[in-house]
């Protein structure tokens, strides 16, 4: 056996068989199959399969298998055994779970035709499931059954929307009145503290504008006895001054004698004085 190599053949001694290693794609369909529920359903899919020339216990299984068959031969046998395979997978499982978990279903059927083939030589390179339809409407009832259900979910959650955004909203409403409540009672103090602060210092300032005028009204009576004072010592030294000088006027005048003044006798003057003693 030579694997995708060149080999001299003798003529009438030797004989030389060709079997093809290029890969194939199947187009697997299974049409009305019954579901576990028994629901008919068409199922379509496309698998990629190839003899493995690099294993030589797969090439030598193929061969056996194989040999003298066409490509077109070989495509029908291994389509025949995934059309197979995908039939029972799908009288296992529900429609639902055929349509919903398209990826689960896929490899189911490439797991257990992979085993399969394997025993002929031929490697499932990969499968994928196509298209599933069903000619009673099963699917469109389910689609709508499931749009119902997807629009009652939206309008659950429209209406839990709605509602959380009503008590979102009342709730910030309420924080807001509370929060501007608080502010004002808090304006408020702020308002009283500042009132009574400025009394308190209004009672400071007027008493210290009421000590400073009484000490001003004090002084200025201080300042006016004082000058008074002085006005009366101006005075008592104006009137010495004239007193004085009174004084000096008449000292003069007693002293110049009298051209009018008659000198008396002696005993004149003693008889007066002893008359105004007796």
């Amino acid at each position: 056996m030579i694997a995708g190599g060149r080999v001299f053949v003798l003529p009438c001694i030797q004989q030389i068989q060709r079997i093809t290693l290029n890969t194939l794609t199947l187009n697997v369909k299974s049409d009305k199959v019954y579901t576990r529920h028994g629901v008919p359903i068409s199922v379509t899919g496309i698998a990629q399969v190839k003899i493995q020339g690099q294993n030589k216990e797969m090439l030598a299984a193929a061969c056996q298998m194989f040999m003298g068959k066409s490509e077109a031969e070989i495509a029908q046998i291994a389509l025949e055994t995934l059309e197979g395979h995908q039939r029972a997978i799908i009288a296992h499982l529900t429609v639902e779970e055929i349509y919903q978990d398209r990826k689960k279903f896929s490899e189911q059927v490439f797991k257990v035709a992979s085993s399969d083939l394997v025993n002929m030589g031929i490697g499932v390179v990969s499968y994928t499931l196509k298209d599933v339809h069903d000619d009673q409407d099963y699917l469109h009832s389910l689609g709508k059954a499931r749009t119902a259900q997807v629009q009652k979910d939206a309008r659950i959650g429209e209406a839990q929307y709605k509602r959380d955004a009503v008590i979102k909203e009342a709730h910030a409403m309420q924080e807001k009145v509370s929060a501007q409540y608080k502010n004002e009672i808090e304006m408020a103090k702020a308002q009283r503290d500042y009132e009574l602060k400025k009394a308190a210092y209004d009672i400071e300032v007027n008493a210290k504008k009421a000590e400073s005028e009484m000490a001003y009204q004090l002084q200025v009576a201080k300042t006016k006895q004082r000058i008074e004072e002085e006005k009366m010592q101006i005075q008592v030294v104006e009137r010495t001054q004239q007193i004085t000088l009174q004084d000096q006027e008449i000292i003069p005048r007693r002293q110049r004698p009298s051209s009018s003044t008659k000198k008396e006798p002696w005993w004149t003057c003693c008889w007066r004085n002893c008359h105004w003693s007796v």
